[in-house]
């Protein structure tokens, strides 16, 4: 996590309002609700339908499924926004969250019934269907406490990590595998705030920098962690070497140049992993879109060039076409978005606009594999957190009590696309324009969705076009729809 003085930055982003997202896919779920006519159809249903699921940011509508639309052949007097399935673009590996420990903490809370009712909301094919998930490599700063794998007395070493051991995420360990059993599929990133202090030349969790000395047991502590959490069952995707690598203040954290992370991978961590045949996917960067010249460093090394399966990306500075700027530079490297919270001091029609239309359609159309939002929940005093962590992350849930928790706008975010559009889909072509957003995909079982986002105040008409089909929409102001077919 970064910390909140970069929060000011969405603020300032972010326009005052909703977001709908407009689904073409055959979907129903039990919480999910009709609220009258939003499609905009002129009553002709003699052509294929259109199904509209919508999220309006005064919170009327949340995640609720809209009357049907038809490719009838008629059209009204909006904006076009045409679908071509022969444009194609990055595959889809999923949306999703972070997994922090507090997050594990709070949700252990619940009893037994609701929390097994949660887990499938968020990870089950009945709920939201989230399919990837980032967790942290020891402590981040949504934990209750500061931990590495291998944590020594001052003043004393392992440089063989004979003390290493993942007891102090055994929760962690747990919920992963509870929600294996719901998502057996789920991709799973894992990124480090800091190592083992005594690797750090402060000998402190926060700042500092790994010794040189210490890169080839850095290098193993990774294969040990990849080695030790596929014995419990759970296989980690991809690996970042550190999380948010040039903001040095959080609590943990540490500082990492782009020469000493391509340094680090080419001379150590890659040859580890080849070394123990194992094929986890390294992921450079993991901060923000303001440089991009971090990843190219990285990606322009020759020797750690191979080694290295695209950059990862935040928005808390810079824009989302970085993304762009790196992939059209090595087309042959993934790019991923990783990271972005929302804060208690935002609103939920503020922070539902501009994360879609960045996080969501921005990353999509800037080539990202993933889209993934910062906490799955916290407490009501939005902890735990770590002495200098994050104090204004709000969670996409909010657990309440033993028996009740609350749904925020960082669900609702994700759960328009990850909800319809799983992995394994494929961004194909749409246009834009009178102020909507949009992005389409084609999915595993065929189905079409386009996400659809409305900034305007006014509700606005316009026309899906596809295959040479129209169906007249409408979608309502400050809004979000997903539509399907």
């Amino acid at each position: 996590m970064i910390s909140q003085y970069s929060y000011s930055f969405v603020l300032r982003s972010a326009a005052l309002c909703g977001v709908a997202l407009l689904s073409f896919l055959n979907c129903s779920s039990a919480d999910v609700t009709g609220n009258g006519d939003n499609s905009g159809g002129n009553g002709d249903t003699s052509g294929d339908p259109v199904q509209m699921w919508l999220t309006k940011g005064d919170q009327s509508v949340k995640l609720q499924q809209q009357s049907t639309a038809y490719f009838s052949g008629t059209s009204n007097t909006g904006t076009t926004i045409e679908v071509d399935a022969s444009q194609v673009f990055q595959n889809i590996d999923g949306f999703g969250y972070t997994l922090t420990g507090g997050s594990v903490q709070v949700i252990n809370q619940l009893n037994a019934t609701k929390k097994q009712e949660l887990l499938n909301d968020l990870f089950g094919n009945s709920g939201i269907g989230v399919s990837y998930l980032r967790i942290s490599i020891g402590a981040s700063d949504l934990n209750s406490e500061v931990f590495s794998y291998d944590d020594m007395p001052a003043g004393q070493t392992d440089p063989t990590l004979s003390q290493f051991s993942l007891v102090k995420d055994q929760a962690v360990i747990q919920m992963l595998k509870d929600i294996l059993a719901i998502n057996p599929t789920i991709k799973i990133l894992a990124t480090p705030w800091s190592p083992p202090v005594w690797m750090k030349d402060n000998g402190s969790s926060i700042g500092g920098s790994l010794k040189p000395e210490f890169y080839g047991t850095y290098a193993q502590y990774f294969v040990k962690y990849i080695q030790a959490m596929q014995a419990q069952g759970i296989k980690i995707d991809a690996i970042t070497p550190q999380n948010e690598p040039l903001h040095p203040g959080n609590n943990p954290s540490m500082y990492m140049s782009a020469g000493d992370q391509a340094t680090f991978i080419k001379t150590h961590l890659g040859p580890a992993f080849q070394a123990a045949n194992i094929n986890t996917k390294i992921i450079a960067y993991d901060h923000n879109c303001d440089n991009p010249a971090y990843p190219l460093a990285v990606l322009n090394d020759a020797v750690a060039n191979p080694y290295v399966d695209g950059s990862a990306f935040h928005l808390y500075a810079g824009d989302i076409s970085a993304l762009s700027t790196v992939h059209n530079l090595f087309p042959n490297k993934n790019v991923y978005f990783t990271e972005q919270w929302t804060s208690s001091t935002g609103t939920f029609s503020g922070d539902l606009d501009w994360h879609i239309k960045n996080v969501i359609i921005g990353s999509m159309r800037n080539w990202s594999k993933t889209a993934l939002e910062w906490n799955v929940a916290n407490d009501a005093s939005f902890g735990p957190h770590t002495p200098g962590g994050c104090t204004q992350c709000k969670g996409a849930i909010t657990i309440n009590n033993a028996t009740g928790y609350d749904k925020n706008v960082a669900y609702y975010i994700i759960a328009h696309v990850s909800k319809f559009v799983p992995a394994n889909s494929q961004r194909i072509g749409s246009t834009q324009g009178d102020n909507l957003s949009t992005v389409a995909f084609k999915t595993p079982a065929g189905k079409t969705v386009l996400i659809v986002q409305n900034s305007n105040s006014t509700d606005k008409t316009f026309n899906i076009k596809y295959n040479q089909k129209t169906a007249p929409v409408k979608i309502t102001g400050n809004s979000v729809a997903t539509y399907i077919f």
